[in-house]
């Protein structure tokens, strides 16, 4: 870096005119000895000659980093960093700190080793806190990184790249502790023009010009300018930053309340934090604000917070929640995508739908790359009124996954990675717990796939021939087809095995004195790759059809012939023990050879977004297995909490 690629006359200059102009009376100022700054409007010192800076360098036996020796070339010094040093040094001033605090003994790892013996100290007076030039961290342009830390911070130091960052970042944060400081207004050039810029930033990612928009306003933001960081954060966290997301305080504004509160809440809870610190730092909110919150708050736990919106974005809102909640994520997201553009905003700050994400259903559907899909999109006062026409009742088809994805590792990485389901035709989601489960039984409400992980946990009573599965449902593909799928079955017991097919094609349960009405067919699929075992059976009306079962022994067959598409010879090939791939895990190419001819055989598909990152309705279905016969017997195991 040398004084061509940044000057720092003007820089400085502007920096000690802003100083200056902070302060209507040299009263205000943090000491008597700044009182000269205030009336020569300049930081700075008399400039270091060159001969001076080569005497610091011998001194030193270090030729000093390129911007900090163009700055000493400007001023030998300097008084203000807006932090909490107050004077840094010249050419005289300049030092090698060798621990001089003992730092080394609580922050010496990975490249803070041995950074405090060998750093150069630039801190002349300070408020606890140390500014170190880490000359092994030069690269090729000859700069070396800067670490500042606050002994008071109780976290290690802050690194920047050079000394130039350093004063950029320093001159930031100026400007911060300035910018909601009582007294007269703080008002320059910089602050006019990084408003226009906020202002300007605003449209352009109504626009859909998130990029450049969020340029801007992180550049507003770090100056602490009204609206910015709100703004800013709105589009970071559609694009998944979450963090340190606080919203500017849109989340106490009564405009925005409903939309920001509930996705303030939600993002303290993915972060492991309790929404309820959150609350009771209200104490300036009124006791109805409060409340409201707390509610918010536990229907975000219960998982029944729903986001809504006026107008047609809420109707399409409504629309893609019923269409999530059955797994067809994809046509969920469309109908979401084309209602954008009749989105509205709340309020002057509102520059997207960001209390979608706090939605339990909705929320998931928003991945980064879709989240930056919505803010490419020109939205509320922005859009064209062509969009707003084409966005009427734009939903788009599903798509579809097939099932061969189910042979691919899970998400995450578990073992073993076996899997059960059962597809039913003409039949909705809603009617598959009476089929599979009996009269009375019902859909509990939507979970994530690590929800229904940790479930299988709960407190209960579980035996070694009691084998009911909790399963997810939902529309397989668009040709009439639903699903019921347990993603974590952990074994089979082929000889006990009962195929629930002959129950799901049947529309009413025969024991509950109804005749059974044509209810289509109904496909069963046990897999087990970690013991090469996979099942298919399909019946129809009450009726079994066809069967296989493939395993290390060989290949059994049930029922009628069985279609040539399915024929488990051609897809599994000449049985054998159980395969290794070369990476020593079950070779699953007979599995995906035959899921995809399932799925291709009778037009189905599993949504493996809706599965493995949406939220989808379960229930517990019979016994896959049979009771114990005669002379057999069985283990039962009681989960659950010791009493206190």
């Amino acid at each position: 870096m040398t004084k061509e690629t940044f000057d720092w006359r003007p820089f400085l200059t502007r920096w000690s005119e802003e100083w200056a102009g902070a302060y209507a009376d040299p009263s205000d100022l943090r000491t008597a000895g700044d009182g000269e700054a205030w009336q020569t409007r300049w930081l700075g010192f008399e400039p270091a000659p060159e001969e001076r800076i080569a005497a610091a360098e011998e001194r030193l036996g270090r030729r000093l980093p390129p911007s900090y020796r163009a700055f000493l070339e400007v001023t030998d010094g300097w008084r203000e960093t807006g932090g909490s040093v107050y004077r840094l040094a010249g050419t005289a001033q300049a030092h090698w700190h060798e621990d001089a605090f003992g730092l080394s003994e609580y922050f010496d790892e990975g490249e803070l080793r041995g950074m405090w013996a060998r750093a150069l100290q630039l801190d002349v007076e300070s408020d606890m806190t140390t500014v170190l030039l880490d000359p092994l961290t030069a690269g090729e342009d000859g700069e070396w990184a800067v670490y500042c830390h606050s002994s008071w911070a109780g976290s290690g130091p802050t690194r920047y790249d050079s000394f130039r960052e350093f004063m950029l970042a320093m001159y930031r944060r100026f400007h911060s502790r300035h910018a909601g400081r009582p007294g007269p207004a703080f008002v320059n050039d910089t602050t006019r023009r990084l408003d226009a810029q906020v202002a300007a930033a605003r449209l352009e990612a109504l626009r859909g010009g998130y990029e450049p928009a969020a340029a801007a306003l992180t550049e507003a933001a770090g100056f602490s300018r009204p609206r910015a960081l709100g703004m800013s954060d709105q589009l970071r966290r559609f694009q998944g930053k979450v963090y340190t997301a606080g919203y500017g305080g849109l989340a106490h504004d009564p405009i925005h309340f409903r939309e920001f509160a509930p996705l303030l809440a939600v993002d303290l809870l993915e972060m492991g934090r309790d929404p309820a610190d959150w609350i009771h730092m209200m104490s300036d909110e009124s006791d109805e604000r409060r409340a409201a919150a707390a509610e918010i708050v536990r229907e975000l736990k219960e998982r029944t917070f729903r986001y809504t919106a006026p107008g047609p974005f809420g109707e399409a809102v409504e629309r893609a929640r019923e269409q999530a909640r059955w797994g067809r994520t994809k046509a969920a997201w469309r109908t979401l995508l084309a209602a954008v553009p009749q989105w509205t905003p709340l309020g002057p700050d509102h520059l997207a739908p960001v209390g979608l994400l706090a939605d339990p259903l909705l929320g998931p559907l928003v991945t980064p790359e879709r989240g930056r899909e919505l803010l490419a999109t020109p939205r509320g006062p922005e859009a064209a009124p062509e969009q707003n026409l084409a966005a009427e009742g734009a939903e788009g088809s599903e798509g579809e996954d097939g099932l061969a994805w189910l042979a691919e590792p899970p998400p995450n990485n578990r073992r073993p990675e076996s899997y059960r389901f059962v597809l039913v035709e003409g039949a909705a989601p809603a009617e598959l717990p009476a089929r599979l489960a009996g009269p009375g039984a019902v859909l509990s409400a939507p979970m994530t796939y690590w929800e229904l992980d940790r479930s299988r946990f709960r407190s209960g009573v579980s035996s070694t021939y009691d084998d009911c599965a909790v399963v997810v449902v939902g529309h397989a593909g668009g040709s009439g087809w639903s699903f019921a799928l347990d993603p974590f079955v952990a074994s089979h017991d082929p000889a006990r095995f009962v195929s629930p097919a002959v129950a799901a094609s049947q529309a009413a349960d025969p024991s509950d004195g109804v005749a059974p009405a044509a209810g289509g067919r109904a496909v069963v699929v046990w897999c087990a790759p970690e013991h090469g075992l996979f099942h298919l059976s399909v019946a129809e009306r009450g009726v079994e059809c066809y069967a296989f079962t493939v395993d290390g022994t060989g290949t059994s067959r049930n029922g009628g012939p069985i279609p040539p598409g399915l024929d488990p010879d051609t897809l599994f090939g000449a049985p054998t023990a159980p395969a290794e791939s070369a990476h020593g895990e079950p070779d699953r190419s007979g599995e995906r050879r035959a899921l995809a001819a399932i799925g291709a055989e009778f037009g189905v598909s599993l949504p493996r977004f809706a599965v493995t990152e949406g939220r989808l309705h379960t229930f517990t279905t019979r016994s896959w297995t049979r009771p114990p016969g005669p002379g057999e017997t069985y283990a039962a195991l009681t989960i659950g909490s010791r009493p206190g």
